[in-house]
């Protein structure tokens, strides 16, 4: 069986049963031994991919879907989210198309004055990431928009294996403050062997002082340590970033860091140390029918994904918006700039993309939509062969089922 007819079996029988379960505990039968909220996808798309230079148009059929699970116990709060679907060609190169798959899980243990929580971030995709559901460009948005920023930069067919194990732990001090620490546990693997791999552990202990009902401070010290499965060469990054949050009213939310970063590695000749600094600003949007949001970032991380280039400086500045016409039309635009510069190479890499779409609901259950997405890269670096190089352009339109949330009780 095609993995995407299984893909849509898997998430047919899944809602069947909720639903067969749902509607005894309604009518007062016997409860179940579970209660939480469940909620699918079905969509199903076309799209045109018309790659610049040599890279040639393709024309492909998607399948892709969605099962998301929540339950209802505020102490101990646990969520489960999958996606996934198949995209196969129709006419041209099979580049950029196969099975994509990504799952979240993720469980909390809340007390009165402090929460914990783990999550794991898995994701199998067929070409880095940039727009639309997973990632992958013209498959159309669903609400749990996914995929992985750790390839930063962009390529048509290269296969890549994401795992990132996340727990997280806040204690409230006093009524204003509060300690909070994260961590993670993250892999990146290609399994043909043409990306770099690595492994990175970071943690990051933050103090968060409230000022008053509007404004907050914080303190944060953040270690990264990145390995290279096969290599012997290491990197560590660490950084002391000073931040504050302000909530200028109801609609508009900004936050602002930047403190010092150290690079130092195990292989100076390789990487060389060095000082920078560490940025990072959000702003966020939002009203009954208008959402959007603002964001720029720069580090140094362990590599690019694709490109075998071991530790590299990073600039990113994404944007978004979405607003709903009346109660059946959503259209939405996105876009991101990244440069990407090796630490051991000249070369710099700049990356763009944006798209735009539009999803129109028939009835209660039934949306169509449309989307497009450009898609430009150059770089003075050398790249792999496999690289996006110029100017592309992704079409999509399609047809999706989305039913109510499904709510069951014990």
């Amino acid at each position: 069986m095609k993995p995407s007819l299984t893909i849509l079996a898997t998430l047919l029988m899944a809602s069947a049963t909720a639903r067969a379960q749902a509607v005894p505990a309604v009518n007062g039968s016997k409860p179940l031994p579970i209660s939480g909220t469940l909620r699918y996808d079905l969509r199903y798309s076309q799209t045109a991919q018309l790659y610049g230079d040599s890279q040639g148009n393709t024309q492909s059929s998607v399948l892709s879907g969605e099962l998301t699970y929540a339950n209802l116990n505020a102490a101990r709060p646990f969520s489960l989210t999958y996606s996934g679907g198949d995209m196969w060609n129709i006419t041209g190169s099979r580049s950029g198309t196969g099975v994509f798959q990504h799952m979240l899980v993720s469980q909390g243990l809340t007390r009165r004055k402090w929460a914990l929580s783990v999550s794991d971030d898995v994701s199998y995709l067929p070409q880095a990431p940039t727009t639309g559901f997973s990632g992958i460009a013209g498959v159309g948005s669903l609400p749990s928009d996914s995929g992985q920023s750790s390839q930063t930069i962009l390529t048509l067919n290269t296969r890549s294996l994401y795992n990132s194990l996340s727990p997280n732990f806040t204690r409230h001090l006093d009524y204003a403050t509060s300690l909070s620490v994260t961590g993670s546990y993250t892999i990146m693997r290609f399994p043909d062997s043409d990306g770099l791999e690595t492994n990175q552990l970071q943690v990051g202990p933050q103090i968060t002082r409230r000022l008053n009902a509007l404004n907050s401070i914080f303190g944060q010290y953040s270690y990264s340590r990145f390995s290279y499965p096969g290599q012997t060469s290491t990197m560590a990054v660490q950084s002391l970033p000073i931040g504050y949050t302000r909530a200028w009213n109801r609609r508009l939310n900004t936050s602002v860091s930047l403190g010092p970063e150290w690079t130092r590695s195990s292989g100076s000749s390789q990487i060389p140390s060095s000082t920078g600094l560490t940025v990072n600003a959000n702003a966020t949007y939002g009203t009954r029918t208008t959402t959007a949001s603002l964001g720029y970032s720069q580090a140094t991380t362990g590599g690019a994904g694709a490109a075998t280039e071991v530790g590299v400086r990073n600039h990113d500045l994404n944007a978004g918006l979405t607003r709903q016409f009346g109660r059946n039309l959503t259209i939405s635009a996105n876009g991101a700039y990244m440069r990407t510069q090796g630490m051991q190479q000249a070369g710099v890499t700049n990356g763009k993309y944006g798209g735009a779409s539009a999803t129109q609901r028939l009835g209660r259950y039934v949306t169509v939509f449309a989307n497009y997405t450009a898609i430009q890269q150059s770089s003075s670096a050398a790249l792999p062969a496999n690289a996006i190089s110029g100017l592309s352009h992704v079409i999509g339109f399609g047809i999706g089922y989305s039913p109510r949330e499904l709510h069951f009780k014990k």
